[in-house]
């Protein structure tokens, strides 16, 4: 890859170097921005998987970009990265080659000001009308505890006219224990025409949040990006730092961490089915699913004592033997889950009336998933077999034998029946884990790092792909912490999902997929 890119853009690349032994990075002239992810992206098909930028300028006087492409079948990381001179804060938008990068570009606008080129709709992303125009929180120079004035400025939603065509507005509060999310439908009759979401009412600041603090006080934070994915972040953020200081996680550590990873998703999958069923008002089903959940969140009680799986994980392991002693009551509990999914699964499957109301709802295609880079379940459902614990193995999924479903169509019973198999996947995985558990050390100690070194964390969440960069300061400090969570990745494909469905459909296409709010409003 590095010998390609060099013999095709060699006036172009300034440097090339490889970090935490699947990292590439090339530092890359700004002017052919879009002429290299273009190539990238087209010709050798490797997706956006995340974009974000730095402010290095007490390092080198700039800020910086990065344009990250997965190269999934190698499990390398490709990234590219350009800097910005203060004094001309543009980029060349790659949004219309690569539609990922839309949001993207957006977020950077937002948070630096770093305006992207040529961008078709380079409205605000993060901040609302109440934001002041030219403030931007993740440039370095902008204190954590400033408040700025409230400003007003209108920010117009896509407009569609014509005969019959009108707009229905639906939240941001809505009539459940839920976080704020507004959604502007326009619709003819009842067929939804186009859909626009906006979000960020519970924008939190958490990247900056993060300036600063020491490795251990950001693993705390990482913890609280979002309720019921605590585990799968903690864990990716853990893994960056623990690739900075090249420290091996001990087996035992791996083994246990495998348990409640997989319980985290199994936990999570359990709530959407319920609701799914629920958003059908098949109540059977629906309260058979919720009784399922609540077995689940018996058996994290029993490990740890806590639902959300808070204060597991540690830099360089985990916090005590969570699973010692418990093996065979865990693995009784399991099983008991695994007989009831079982039969709750063929009676959904044979209930005609429901598979009626699912299938064909909420198509998303594959070429938009691709085009969005959909990820998790709802990429899965779409075509997309694509599971970072294959792609980019981590703790010792490699060592265990698991398959990843997936379907083609894209509807609502695809995201469904995926959800379901991966739940059985889960309570093998865990089961496995716990058989194969070897005895020995839980935990490594973290040495101090090297100032300004990075390095990124994938895992495989509930939602799918997630990934974390860590730079690291003076002092085992964070610098620059980036969080990519599968739900920024989906957003943009539910709203591309409900297209063509009518407006009864959008809370049970919504629930299919269901993204989170908080993982999304960082």
């Amino acid at each position: 890859m590095i010998r390609n890119l060099i013999s095709v853009f060699n006036n172009s690349i300034f440097s090339s170097e490889i970090k935490n032994e699947n990292e590439l990075y090339f530092e890359i002239d700004t002017d052919k921005v879009r002429e290299i992810c273009s190539y990238i992206h087209k010709s050798k098909d490797l997706p956006l998987v995340s974009m974000f930028a730095s402010d290095e300028r007490d390092l080198n006087g700039k800020y910086a970009i990065f344009y990250v492409f997965a190269e999934r079948q190698q499990a390398n990381l490709l990234i590219l990265k350009t800097t910005i001179d203060p004094n001309r804060m543009e980029i060349p938008s790659i949004s219309e080659t690569i539609p990922a990068a839309a949001s993207y570009e957006r977020e950077i606008k937002d948070l630096f000001g770093i305006h992207p080129i040529g961008h078709p709709e380079p409205k605000r992303l993060v901040f609302h009308s109440n934001w002041p125009e030219g403030k931007h929180p993740l440039r370095k120079d902008y204190k954590l505890n400033e408040r700025p004035k409230i400003a007003k400025e209108i920010i117009d939603f896509k407009r569609i006219e014509g005969k019959g065509v009108y707009e229905i507005p639906v939240g941001p509060v809505h009539a459940g224990i839920i976080e704020p999310g507004h959604f502007r439908f326009s619709v003819a009759g009842e067929p939804i025409i186009n859909l626009e979401a906006q979000l960020y009412f519970v924008h939190k600041g958490i990247e900056k949040l993060s300036e600063g603090k020491s490795i251990e006080n950001c693993l705390y934070i990482s913890e609280r990006i979002s309720g019921d994915e605590t585990f799968a972040n903690s864990l990716c953020y853990c893994q960056a730092i623990e690739k900075i200081a090249k420290v091996k996680v001990p087996l035992r550590a791996q083994y246990t961490r495998i348990v409640f990873a997989e319980l985290e998703r199994l936990i999570s999958h359990l709530g959407d089915l319920g609701g799914i069923c629920l958003d059908t008002a098949y109540l059977f089903a629906a309260f058979h699913f919720r009784t399922l959940r609540g077995w689940a969140y018996l058996v994290a009680d029993e490990l740890c004592g806590m639902r959300f799986l808070r204060s597991i994980n540690k830099l360089g392991g985990i916090r005590k033997d969570f699973v010692s002693g418990k093996e065979k009551s865990i693995i009784k509990q399991l099983r008991k889950i695994r007989d009831e999914l079982d039969d709750t699964a063929k009676i959904i499957r044979s209930n005609s009336m429901f598979i009626d109301r699912v299938e064909n709802t909420g198509v998303l295609t594959t070429r938009t998933a691709r085009d969005l880079n959909a990820v998790g379940p709802g990429g899965r459902a779409s075509g997309i077999n694509h599971d970072v614990r294959k792609d980019f193995p981590y703790l010792v999924y490699d060592l265990l034998e698991f398959k990843v479903p997936y379907y083609q169509y894209g509807d609502v019973n695809c995201r469904m029946n995926v959800k379901l198999e991966e739940c059985f996947e889960s309570i093998d995985l865990i089961i496995k884990a716990i058989e194969l558990m070897p005895a020995g050390k839980i935990s490594e100690t973290i040495p101090t790092l090297e100032p300004y070194s990075s390095a990124f964390g994938i895992t495989e969440s509930a939602r799918g792909e997630n990934i974390h960069f860590v730079m690291v300061g003076e002092n085992n400090s964070v610098f620059r912490y980036k969080i990519r969570t599968p739900s920024f990745c989906n957003w943009p494909a539910l709203c591309q999902a409900v297209r063509g469905n009518i407006v009864p459909d959008f809370p049970l296409i919504n629930k299919s997929f269901n993204l989170s709010y908080a993982g999304n409003d960082l």
